[in-house]
């Protein structure tokens, strides 16, 4: 080998391993929004079909704000539109999703939310989506990304960089809560336990009476003036 040929050499390796890694996003991005048969067969379905937006509406609205899209199938919040929600309500599930956050992007995923004149999060507890590293919210693990917002707190150096997608899972089972992030379990809590309400007592929500009371509500999306995006959506519900 020819030392003038080195720099060629390499240069083809590398868009040989570019184009390796683009191939398996797109393979990756092929299988999203669609259900393996093990999934069907544990009872999941989807939230959102990949193509419309049917299923979801603008909180306190009977119809789908513009401000959100699907964009390169996912579900995006392109520009103002207010918070959205799921048409059902559930009580106990297990929710899963994709998650991809704009540089210092802020958003949230609500569960049992309910309707009223307040805004969403005055009634539901909150998964924190954020990109850590250039949102001021990344500074405390209460607020950071996968945290249940402002009460429990996520470990850091789970969440992936802005731009990334992030593999994100919430169990509901009676008062009994779990957060997943990227395949790691990073947050366990009870609803109205003794710990529950001394966090509650000491946080804003103590303001808000409602708060984390609803045992059936929507599955709802932020819209925190960022840019994000939310696709595989998914749900299964527990007996």
């Amino acid at each position: 080998m020819t030392t003038r040929n080195v720099p060629a050499i390499l240069a083809l390796a590398a868009l040989a391993a570019t184009a390796t890694f683009a191939c398996a996003d797109q393979t990756h991005d092929a299988m999203s929004n669609t259900l393996t048969t093990a999934e069907q067969a544990d009872g999941w379905r989807l939230l959102f079909d990949g193509e419309t937006t049917a299923g979801w509406r603008g909180y306190n609205r009977p119809d789908m704000p513009d401000g959100w899209q699907v964009v390169d199938g996912a579900l995006t919040r392109v520009a103002p539109g207010g918070d959205i929600i799921t048409t059902e309500t559930f009580r106990d599930f297990e929710l899963a999703l994709e998650w991809n956050v704009e540089r210092g992007g802020n958003s949230g995923i609500f569960y049992r939310a309910s309707e009223g004149p307040r805004p969403i999060y005055e009634y539901a507890p909150e998964m924190q989506v954020l990109d850590d590293a250039a949102h001021a919210d990344g500074l405390s693990r209460l607020t950071a990304a996968g945290a249940n917002y402002g009460l429990y707190p996520a470990p850091e150096g789970v969440v992936r960089p802005a731009g990334q997608w992030n593999e994100a899972r919430i169990r509901v089972e009676g008062n009994q809560v779990t957060y997943w992030l990227n395949g790691e379990r990073i947050v366990d809590y009870e609803l109205g336990s003794e710990d529950w309400e001394a966090r509650v007592a000491a946080s804003k929500f103590a303001e808000w009476p409602e708060f984390g009371r609803a045992g059936e509500g929507h599955i709802g999306l932020q819209d925190h003036g960022d840019r994000v995006a939310f696709r595989s959506i998914r749900i299964r519900e527990l007996p």
